[in-house]
């Protein structure tokens, strides 16, 4: 299996932990139980928390780094150990709108599974942050080539995007609310 292309570091990265190696070995080992314990996950079995595993690794970031950029490539997915983190897009205007706080137990990034692999918002650390880094890329290849872990990562990755759907509908609904003139 080839390695995962490197991606450069980006300001505010504390330091990638470090990636797996060899399935086996006590790294692995501590990846694989901490990608186990984590909700998103839950229900899958030891081959496919392996497969994941070798895509894994956990980062940290300080406040105020950018985990990555509206437009830029979808080659990425994380899940958020600790930490919060912003996920905001940007208008027409260059001003930035807040879309959603994401904190433990959630994940972002999931552009890296949908045509045409680009991010749809930019995702800030918002205080210290420590997440499980996933290469999408090579994700996305494990999943064409295992159907059963594509079909997992799925299903939980449909189930958040309902999810995120219902948030985004239901602020939508208060700022119309809100900002509706009351008819005489």
């Amino acid at each position: 299996m080839n390695p995962p292309a490197v991606i450069a570091p980006q300001p505010g990265l504390v330091a990638p932990v470090s990636p797996v190696s060899e399935l086996g070995d006590a790294l692995s080992q501590a990846i694989i139980a901490l990608i186990k314990h984590q909700p998103f996950f839950k229900g899958l079995n030891i081959h496919q928390l392996q497969l994941l595993a070798g895509s894994a690794l956990e980062m940290k970031f300080e406040t105020g780094a950018t985990l990555f950029e509206e437009g830029s490539l979808a080659n990425r997915f994380y899940l958020v150990l600790t930490g919060r983190v912003e996920l905001s897009a940007e208008m027409e205007d260059r001003n930035v709108i807040p879309i959603q706080t994401l904190g433990p137990g959630d994940d972002l990034g999931w552009s890296w599974l949908f045509p045409p692999y680009s991010m749809h918002f930019t995702a800030r650390a918002l205080e210290p942050t420590a997440t499980i880094f996933f290469y999408g890329t090579r994700l996305r290849e494990q999943c064409e080539q295992d159907h059963e872990l594509g079909y997992q990562i799925m299903k939980r990755i449909a189930k958040v995007a309902v999810q995120s759907l219902r948030a985004t509908q239901q602020r939508l609904m208060r700022y119309i609310a809100k900002n509706t003139p009351e008819k005489p």
